[in-house]
C-alpha cells in the first residue's frame, strides 16, 4: 500500500511539474511574441488578463489531449461560468426569437413614452462569447440609456459556419422589429450594436435591412472595434499591433477562417495576402487600401506590401470573403448610402483599428452621418473590462459612456 501511495504521489508530482512547465512555456512563448505599447494605460493589468487567457487555453488543450473535453468548450465554460443575480432596476428574461436564444433587459421604471430598442450582438471571434460574457455590458447599456436591450445568443463556429451567426442575428432582429409594441419600443428608435465579431454582425444586419420597406427602418448602428474585411491583414494597424493583447494579428485571421470554413488550413496564405486574386484585390482597392488610412495612423510604422496572387485552389476555399454579409466593408455604394446614422469606436492599439477607419470613410463618402470615437490608449476588448473590479480600465468606461 505504501508503495502504491508513493508511486501515486510521484506521478501527481510529476504531472503537476509537467503542467507548470507547460503553462510557463506557453506564457513565455506568448510573451516573446507579444508587446504592450507604452501608450497603453496600466500595462500590468493587461499583462495579467493576457496571462489568465493563456493559462485557460493551455488547460483546455491539456483536457483535450487527455480526452475530457475540447479546448474550445473548456474556454467557453470558463468565460461564461460567472452568473449575476437579479438587477434592482431591470426585468431580465430569457426567450427565443425564431429559434434563436435571446436575453431581454427592460428597465423597471415606468416610461411616459415608448423606449428605444437595442439589438446587441456579442464579440468573441464568432467562436467564443455568449449571453453570459456580455451580461454586465448589456445591463449597463439598458440601465444607463433606459433602453430595452436584446442580447442575441447566436450559433458559434467552428460547429456552425458562416452564415449561421449572421442568419441568427438577422432573424432575431426581424422578429424584434415585427413585435416592438409587445416590448414598448418605439419603431423609429431601434439600434443594432455589437463589439468585434458582433460589430461585424451588426454591420451585416444593418446592410441587409437597409433596403427593406416591410419593416421599421433602423435608427442607428453602433460598431465597437468591428472586424469588417478579410482581404488585407497587412494594413497599418495589423502591422503595428500584430502582437498587442488581447487580439494578435494571427488570431484575427484564425477566427475569421474558423467562421468561414470551420478550420484554419489556409491561415498562412491569408496572413501573407495570397488568398485573393490580384484582379479582385485591385477591384476592391478603392475601399480596402492603406491609401485610405490617414497618415497620422502610419507614424508608428508601416511597410507597403507587394500584391501577391493566389492559386485557384486556395481562392475556392475562401472566395466567400468577398461577400458583404461576411465582410461588410465590401458592400456596394448603393447599399452603403441607405445605412442609418452610425457610431464607430476604434482603439489605437488594436489590429482591427483600420477596419473601423476604412468603414468610417466609406460611410462619410456616401453621405451617412458618422460619430467616431477613438480611444488613444485603448486595445481590443477594452470595453468589456469596464466593470471588471480591479482589472478594469478607465478607457473602457470612457468608451462605454460615449456609446451610451
Amino acid at each position: 500500500m505504501a508503495v502504491v501511495l508513493t508511486v501515486l504521489v510521484l506521478f501527481l508530482a510529476g504531472f503537476l511539474a509537467g503542467f507548470i512547465l507547460l503553462v510557463m512555456g506557453a506564457i513565455n512563448f506568448d510573451f516573446s511574441n507579444s508587446e504592450i505599447p507604452p501608450g497603453v494605460n496600466q500595462p500590468a493589468k493587461l499583462r495579467i488578463i493576457h496571462i489568465i487567457l493563456i493559462c485557460t487555453a493551455v488547460v483546455g488543450k491539456i483536457l483535450e489531449n487527455i480526452g475530457i473535453c475540447t479546448q474550445v468548450s473548456f474556454v467557453r465554460y470558463m468565460q461564461g461560468r460567472r452568473t449575476l443575480g437579479a438587477d434592482p432596476k431591470l426585468f431580465i428574461k430569457d426567450l427565443w426569437f425564431e429559434k434563436v436564444p435571446v436575453r431581454i433587459y427592460q428597465p423597471k421604471a415606468p416610461s411616459a413614452s415608448q423606449r428605444r430598442g437595442v439589438m446587441f450582438f456579442h464579440g468573441g471571434g464568432w467562436v467564443f462569447g455568449s449571453l453570459e460574457t456580455h451580461e454586465k455590458l448589456c445591463r449597463f447599456i439598458a440601465r444607463e440609456s433606459e433602453s430595452v436591450v436584446v442580447s442575441v445568443g447566436y450559433r458559434l463556429a467552428p460547429e456552425h459556419k458562416y452564415p449561421a451567426a449572421y442568419e441568427d442575428c438577422l432573424n432575431a432582429t426581424q422578429h424584434f422589429l415585427q413585435h416592438l409594441e409587445h416590448y414598448g419600443v418605439d419603431p423609429a428608435r431601434v439600434i443594432v450594436c455589437g463589439d468585434s465579431a458582433g460589430g461585424n454582425l451588426a454591420a451585416a444586419v444593418s446592410q441587409t435591412l437597409a433596403g427593406r420597406s416591410d419593416l421599421p427602418k433602423l435608427r442607428a448602428q453602433i460598431l465597437i472595434y468591428p472586424g469588417l474585411q478579410a482581404l488585407d491583414f497587412n494594413l497599418p494597424s495589423y502591422q503595428q499591433n500584430r502582437g498587442v493583447p488581447l487580439l494578435f494579428r494571427e488570431r484575427a485571421a484564425f477566427y475569421v477562417l474558423q467562421y468561414l470554413n470551420g478550420n484554419a488550413t489556409n491561415l498562412e496564405e491569408v496572413l501573407e495576402g495570397s488568398h485573393i486574386p490580384v484582379d479582385i484585390k485591385l477591384n476592391y482597392r478603392k475601399w480596402v487600401s492603406p491609401d485610405n488610412i490617414p497618415e497620422k495612423f502610419k507614424v508608428r510604422g508601416y511597410k507597403p506590401r507587394v500584391l501577391l496572387d493566389c492559386t485557384t485552389e486556395v481562392f475556392e476555399k475562401v472566395k466567400r470573403f468577398c461577400e458583404p454579409m461576411l465582410c461588410p466593408l465590401l458592400a456596394e455604394d448603393t447599399i452603403i448610402q441607405k445605412l442609418p446614422e452610425s457610431f464607430i469606436l476604434t482603439c489605437e492599439y488594436d489590429v482591427l483599428r483600420d477596419d473601423g477607419l476604412l468603414y468610417k470613410k466609406r460611410l462619410e463618402d456616401n453621405g451617412v452621418r458618422v460619430t467616431w470615437y477613438h480611444l488613444e490608449d485603448g486595445f481590443h476588448g477594452i470595453i468589456n473590462s469596464f466593470n471588471s473590479d480591479w482589472l478594469s480600465f478607465p478607457a473602457g468606461k470612457r468608451g462605454l459612456d460615449n456609446i451610451v
